[in-house]
């Protein structure tokens, strides 16, 4: 090809890596890191016991995955039709933008609005994600999808990784950067999460060529349209029997991971580790996940991208037991590099995986049931966590409960054969 055209194509890859770049902000900070502690802070201070405070911030990510799972597939559909991937996706940032900037007003023991506005936040994060997905099979070549896929997830860790960093040393050391104390440090981190993903959205809404209308060019159909698309696409998904089996797959052992992405730091909290060390260890696992990501996607051209996911799955299987033990900080640390291995890799071959069975034509649309079988089959491991913690008075046995996650979505994902289901998505069934 010739260089520009490179150029041109590089270019454009970079802009859409860029997104991840800035939204894993909100992942880190806000959805992982520093906001999990300053819920349960707002949660205790509000009169709700420990086991309680944790149980709230899982039923909360619930009800924001549950949101996400309902409007995602209509969402999809409807941008499929409209050639409006991009417009949808900049709605969306926007949406998480403007709440993650609202989070400086919570005071003291306002969990209820914090409540609020993570969820808002969280389906901003979790609808874009739909539209900047299913941008991938258009921005990639072909084979470079399981590439560019564990490329983005990497440059999510290096990017939210950034901001964690400096987000910790205001909160440890609020003197240093002139900073009044740490309750202003804490609000100061969940701004500049709004700054920064804003900023970085910008390329891959500038750079980032809307995909054609398959069919026609763009049209403007009623959401009585997306609903009736998306009922024939629950009729016809079953014509893509290895996508089907793989989506069930995924929506278990993605359940197991997500699950754990959300309540650690909770969790952490409840037996004792430290603040300080807690969000120390997560910066770790970002910092871990950045080279192994990009080797995650080398390995899958030796083992192939279904065997890489099997392996990720049995360090998770391993390290869930593991956490039912911990007791130290350090113990927490070990489990921090064990899920910075294998966290990206695994998710962005999933991604890719994925991405290589649906039909290109209608990604958007095939992406929100992507969505759905993440989000919504998301709500139940926070949902049984937080029901075992409260059951049990602590949450060793909700950590533990996500072990048949893994066990039943590896199981099912041995059973999917890749290459049936790329030969069905190009033959359109």
């Amino acid at each position: 090809m010739p260089a520009s055209t490179d150029r041109d194509y590089r270019k454009t890859v970079n802009a859409w890596c860029l997104y991840d770049w800035g939204n894993s902000a909100f992942a880190t900070t806000i959805m992982a890191g520093v906001f999990p502690l300053f819920y349960r802070s707002m949660a205790t201070s509000a009169g709700l016991g420990e086991a309680d405070a944790t149980a709230a911030w899982a039923y909360t990510t619930s009800v924001a995955l549950l949101i996400v799972a309902l409007v995602g597939p209509v969402l999809g559909s409807y941008c499929d039709q409209a050639s409006s991937k991009k417009r949808f996706l900049a709605f969306f940032a926007g949406l998480g933008v403007c709440a993650s900037a609202l989070f400086v007003f919570l005071g003291d023991d306002d969990y209820l609005l914090g409540s609020a506005l993570f969820i808002a936040g969280n389906i901003g994060f979790a609808a874009g994600n739909i539209f900047y997905e299913s941008l991938l099979p258009h921005v990639a070549r072909p084979g470079d999808l399981d590439r560019i896929s564990a490329r983005g997830y990497a440059m999510g860790y290096i990017g939210g990784g950034i901001l964690l960093v400096f987000n910790l040393l205001w909160i440890m050391h609020p003197g240093w950067f002139l900073l009044p104390g740490t309750g202003f440090a804490l609000r100061l981190t969940f701004f500049s999460v709004a700054v920064w993903w804003a900023v970085f959205a910008i390329p891959v809404l500038r750079r980032v060529e809307e995909p054609p209308v398959a069919g026609g060019g763009p049209r403007r159909p009623g959401l009585g349209d997306a609903f009736s698309r998306l009922a024939q696409t629950f009729r016809e998904v079953r014509r893509y029997r290895q996508l089907l089996l793989f989506l069930v797959a995924f929506w278990l052992y993605n359940d197991g991971i997500g699950t754990i992405i959300k309540m650690a730091i909770a969790y952490g909290d409840e037996v004792g580790i430290g603040r300080n060390d807690l969000i120390t260890a997560l910066v770790v696992t970002q910092f871990v996940g950045i080279p192994c990501t990009f080797l995650f996607g080398r390995l899958a051209g030796v083992l192939g991208t279904k065997r890489s996911i099997l392996a990720g799955l049995g360090v998770y299987l391993l390290m869930t037991v593991g956490a039912y033990f911990m007791e130290t900080a350090l113990h927490f640390y070990i489990l921090a590099v064990m899920v910075g291995l294998v966290q990206g890799g695994t998710q962005a071959l999933s991604r890719s995986l994925y991405a290589s069975m649906i039909p290109r034509e209608r990604s958007a649309e095939f992406f929100g049931f992507y969505s759905t079988s993440s989000r919504f089959a998301g709500i139940f491991g926070p949902l049984i966590f937080g029901m075992v913690s409260q059951l049990t008075g602590g949450s060793r046995l909700g950590i533990v409960s996500l072990v048949i996650f893994f066990v039943v979505g590896g199981a099912l994902l041995l059973r999917v054969d890749e290459r049936e289901g790329a030969r069905a998505a190009g033959s359109g069934g």
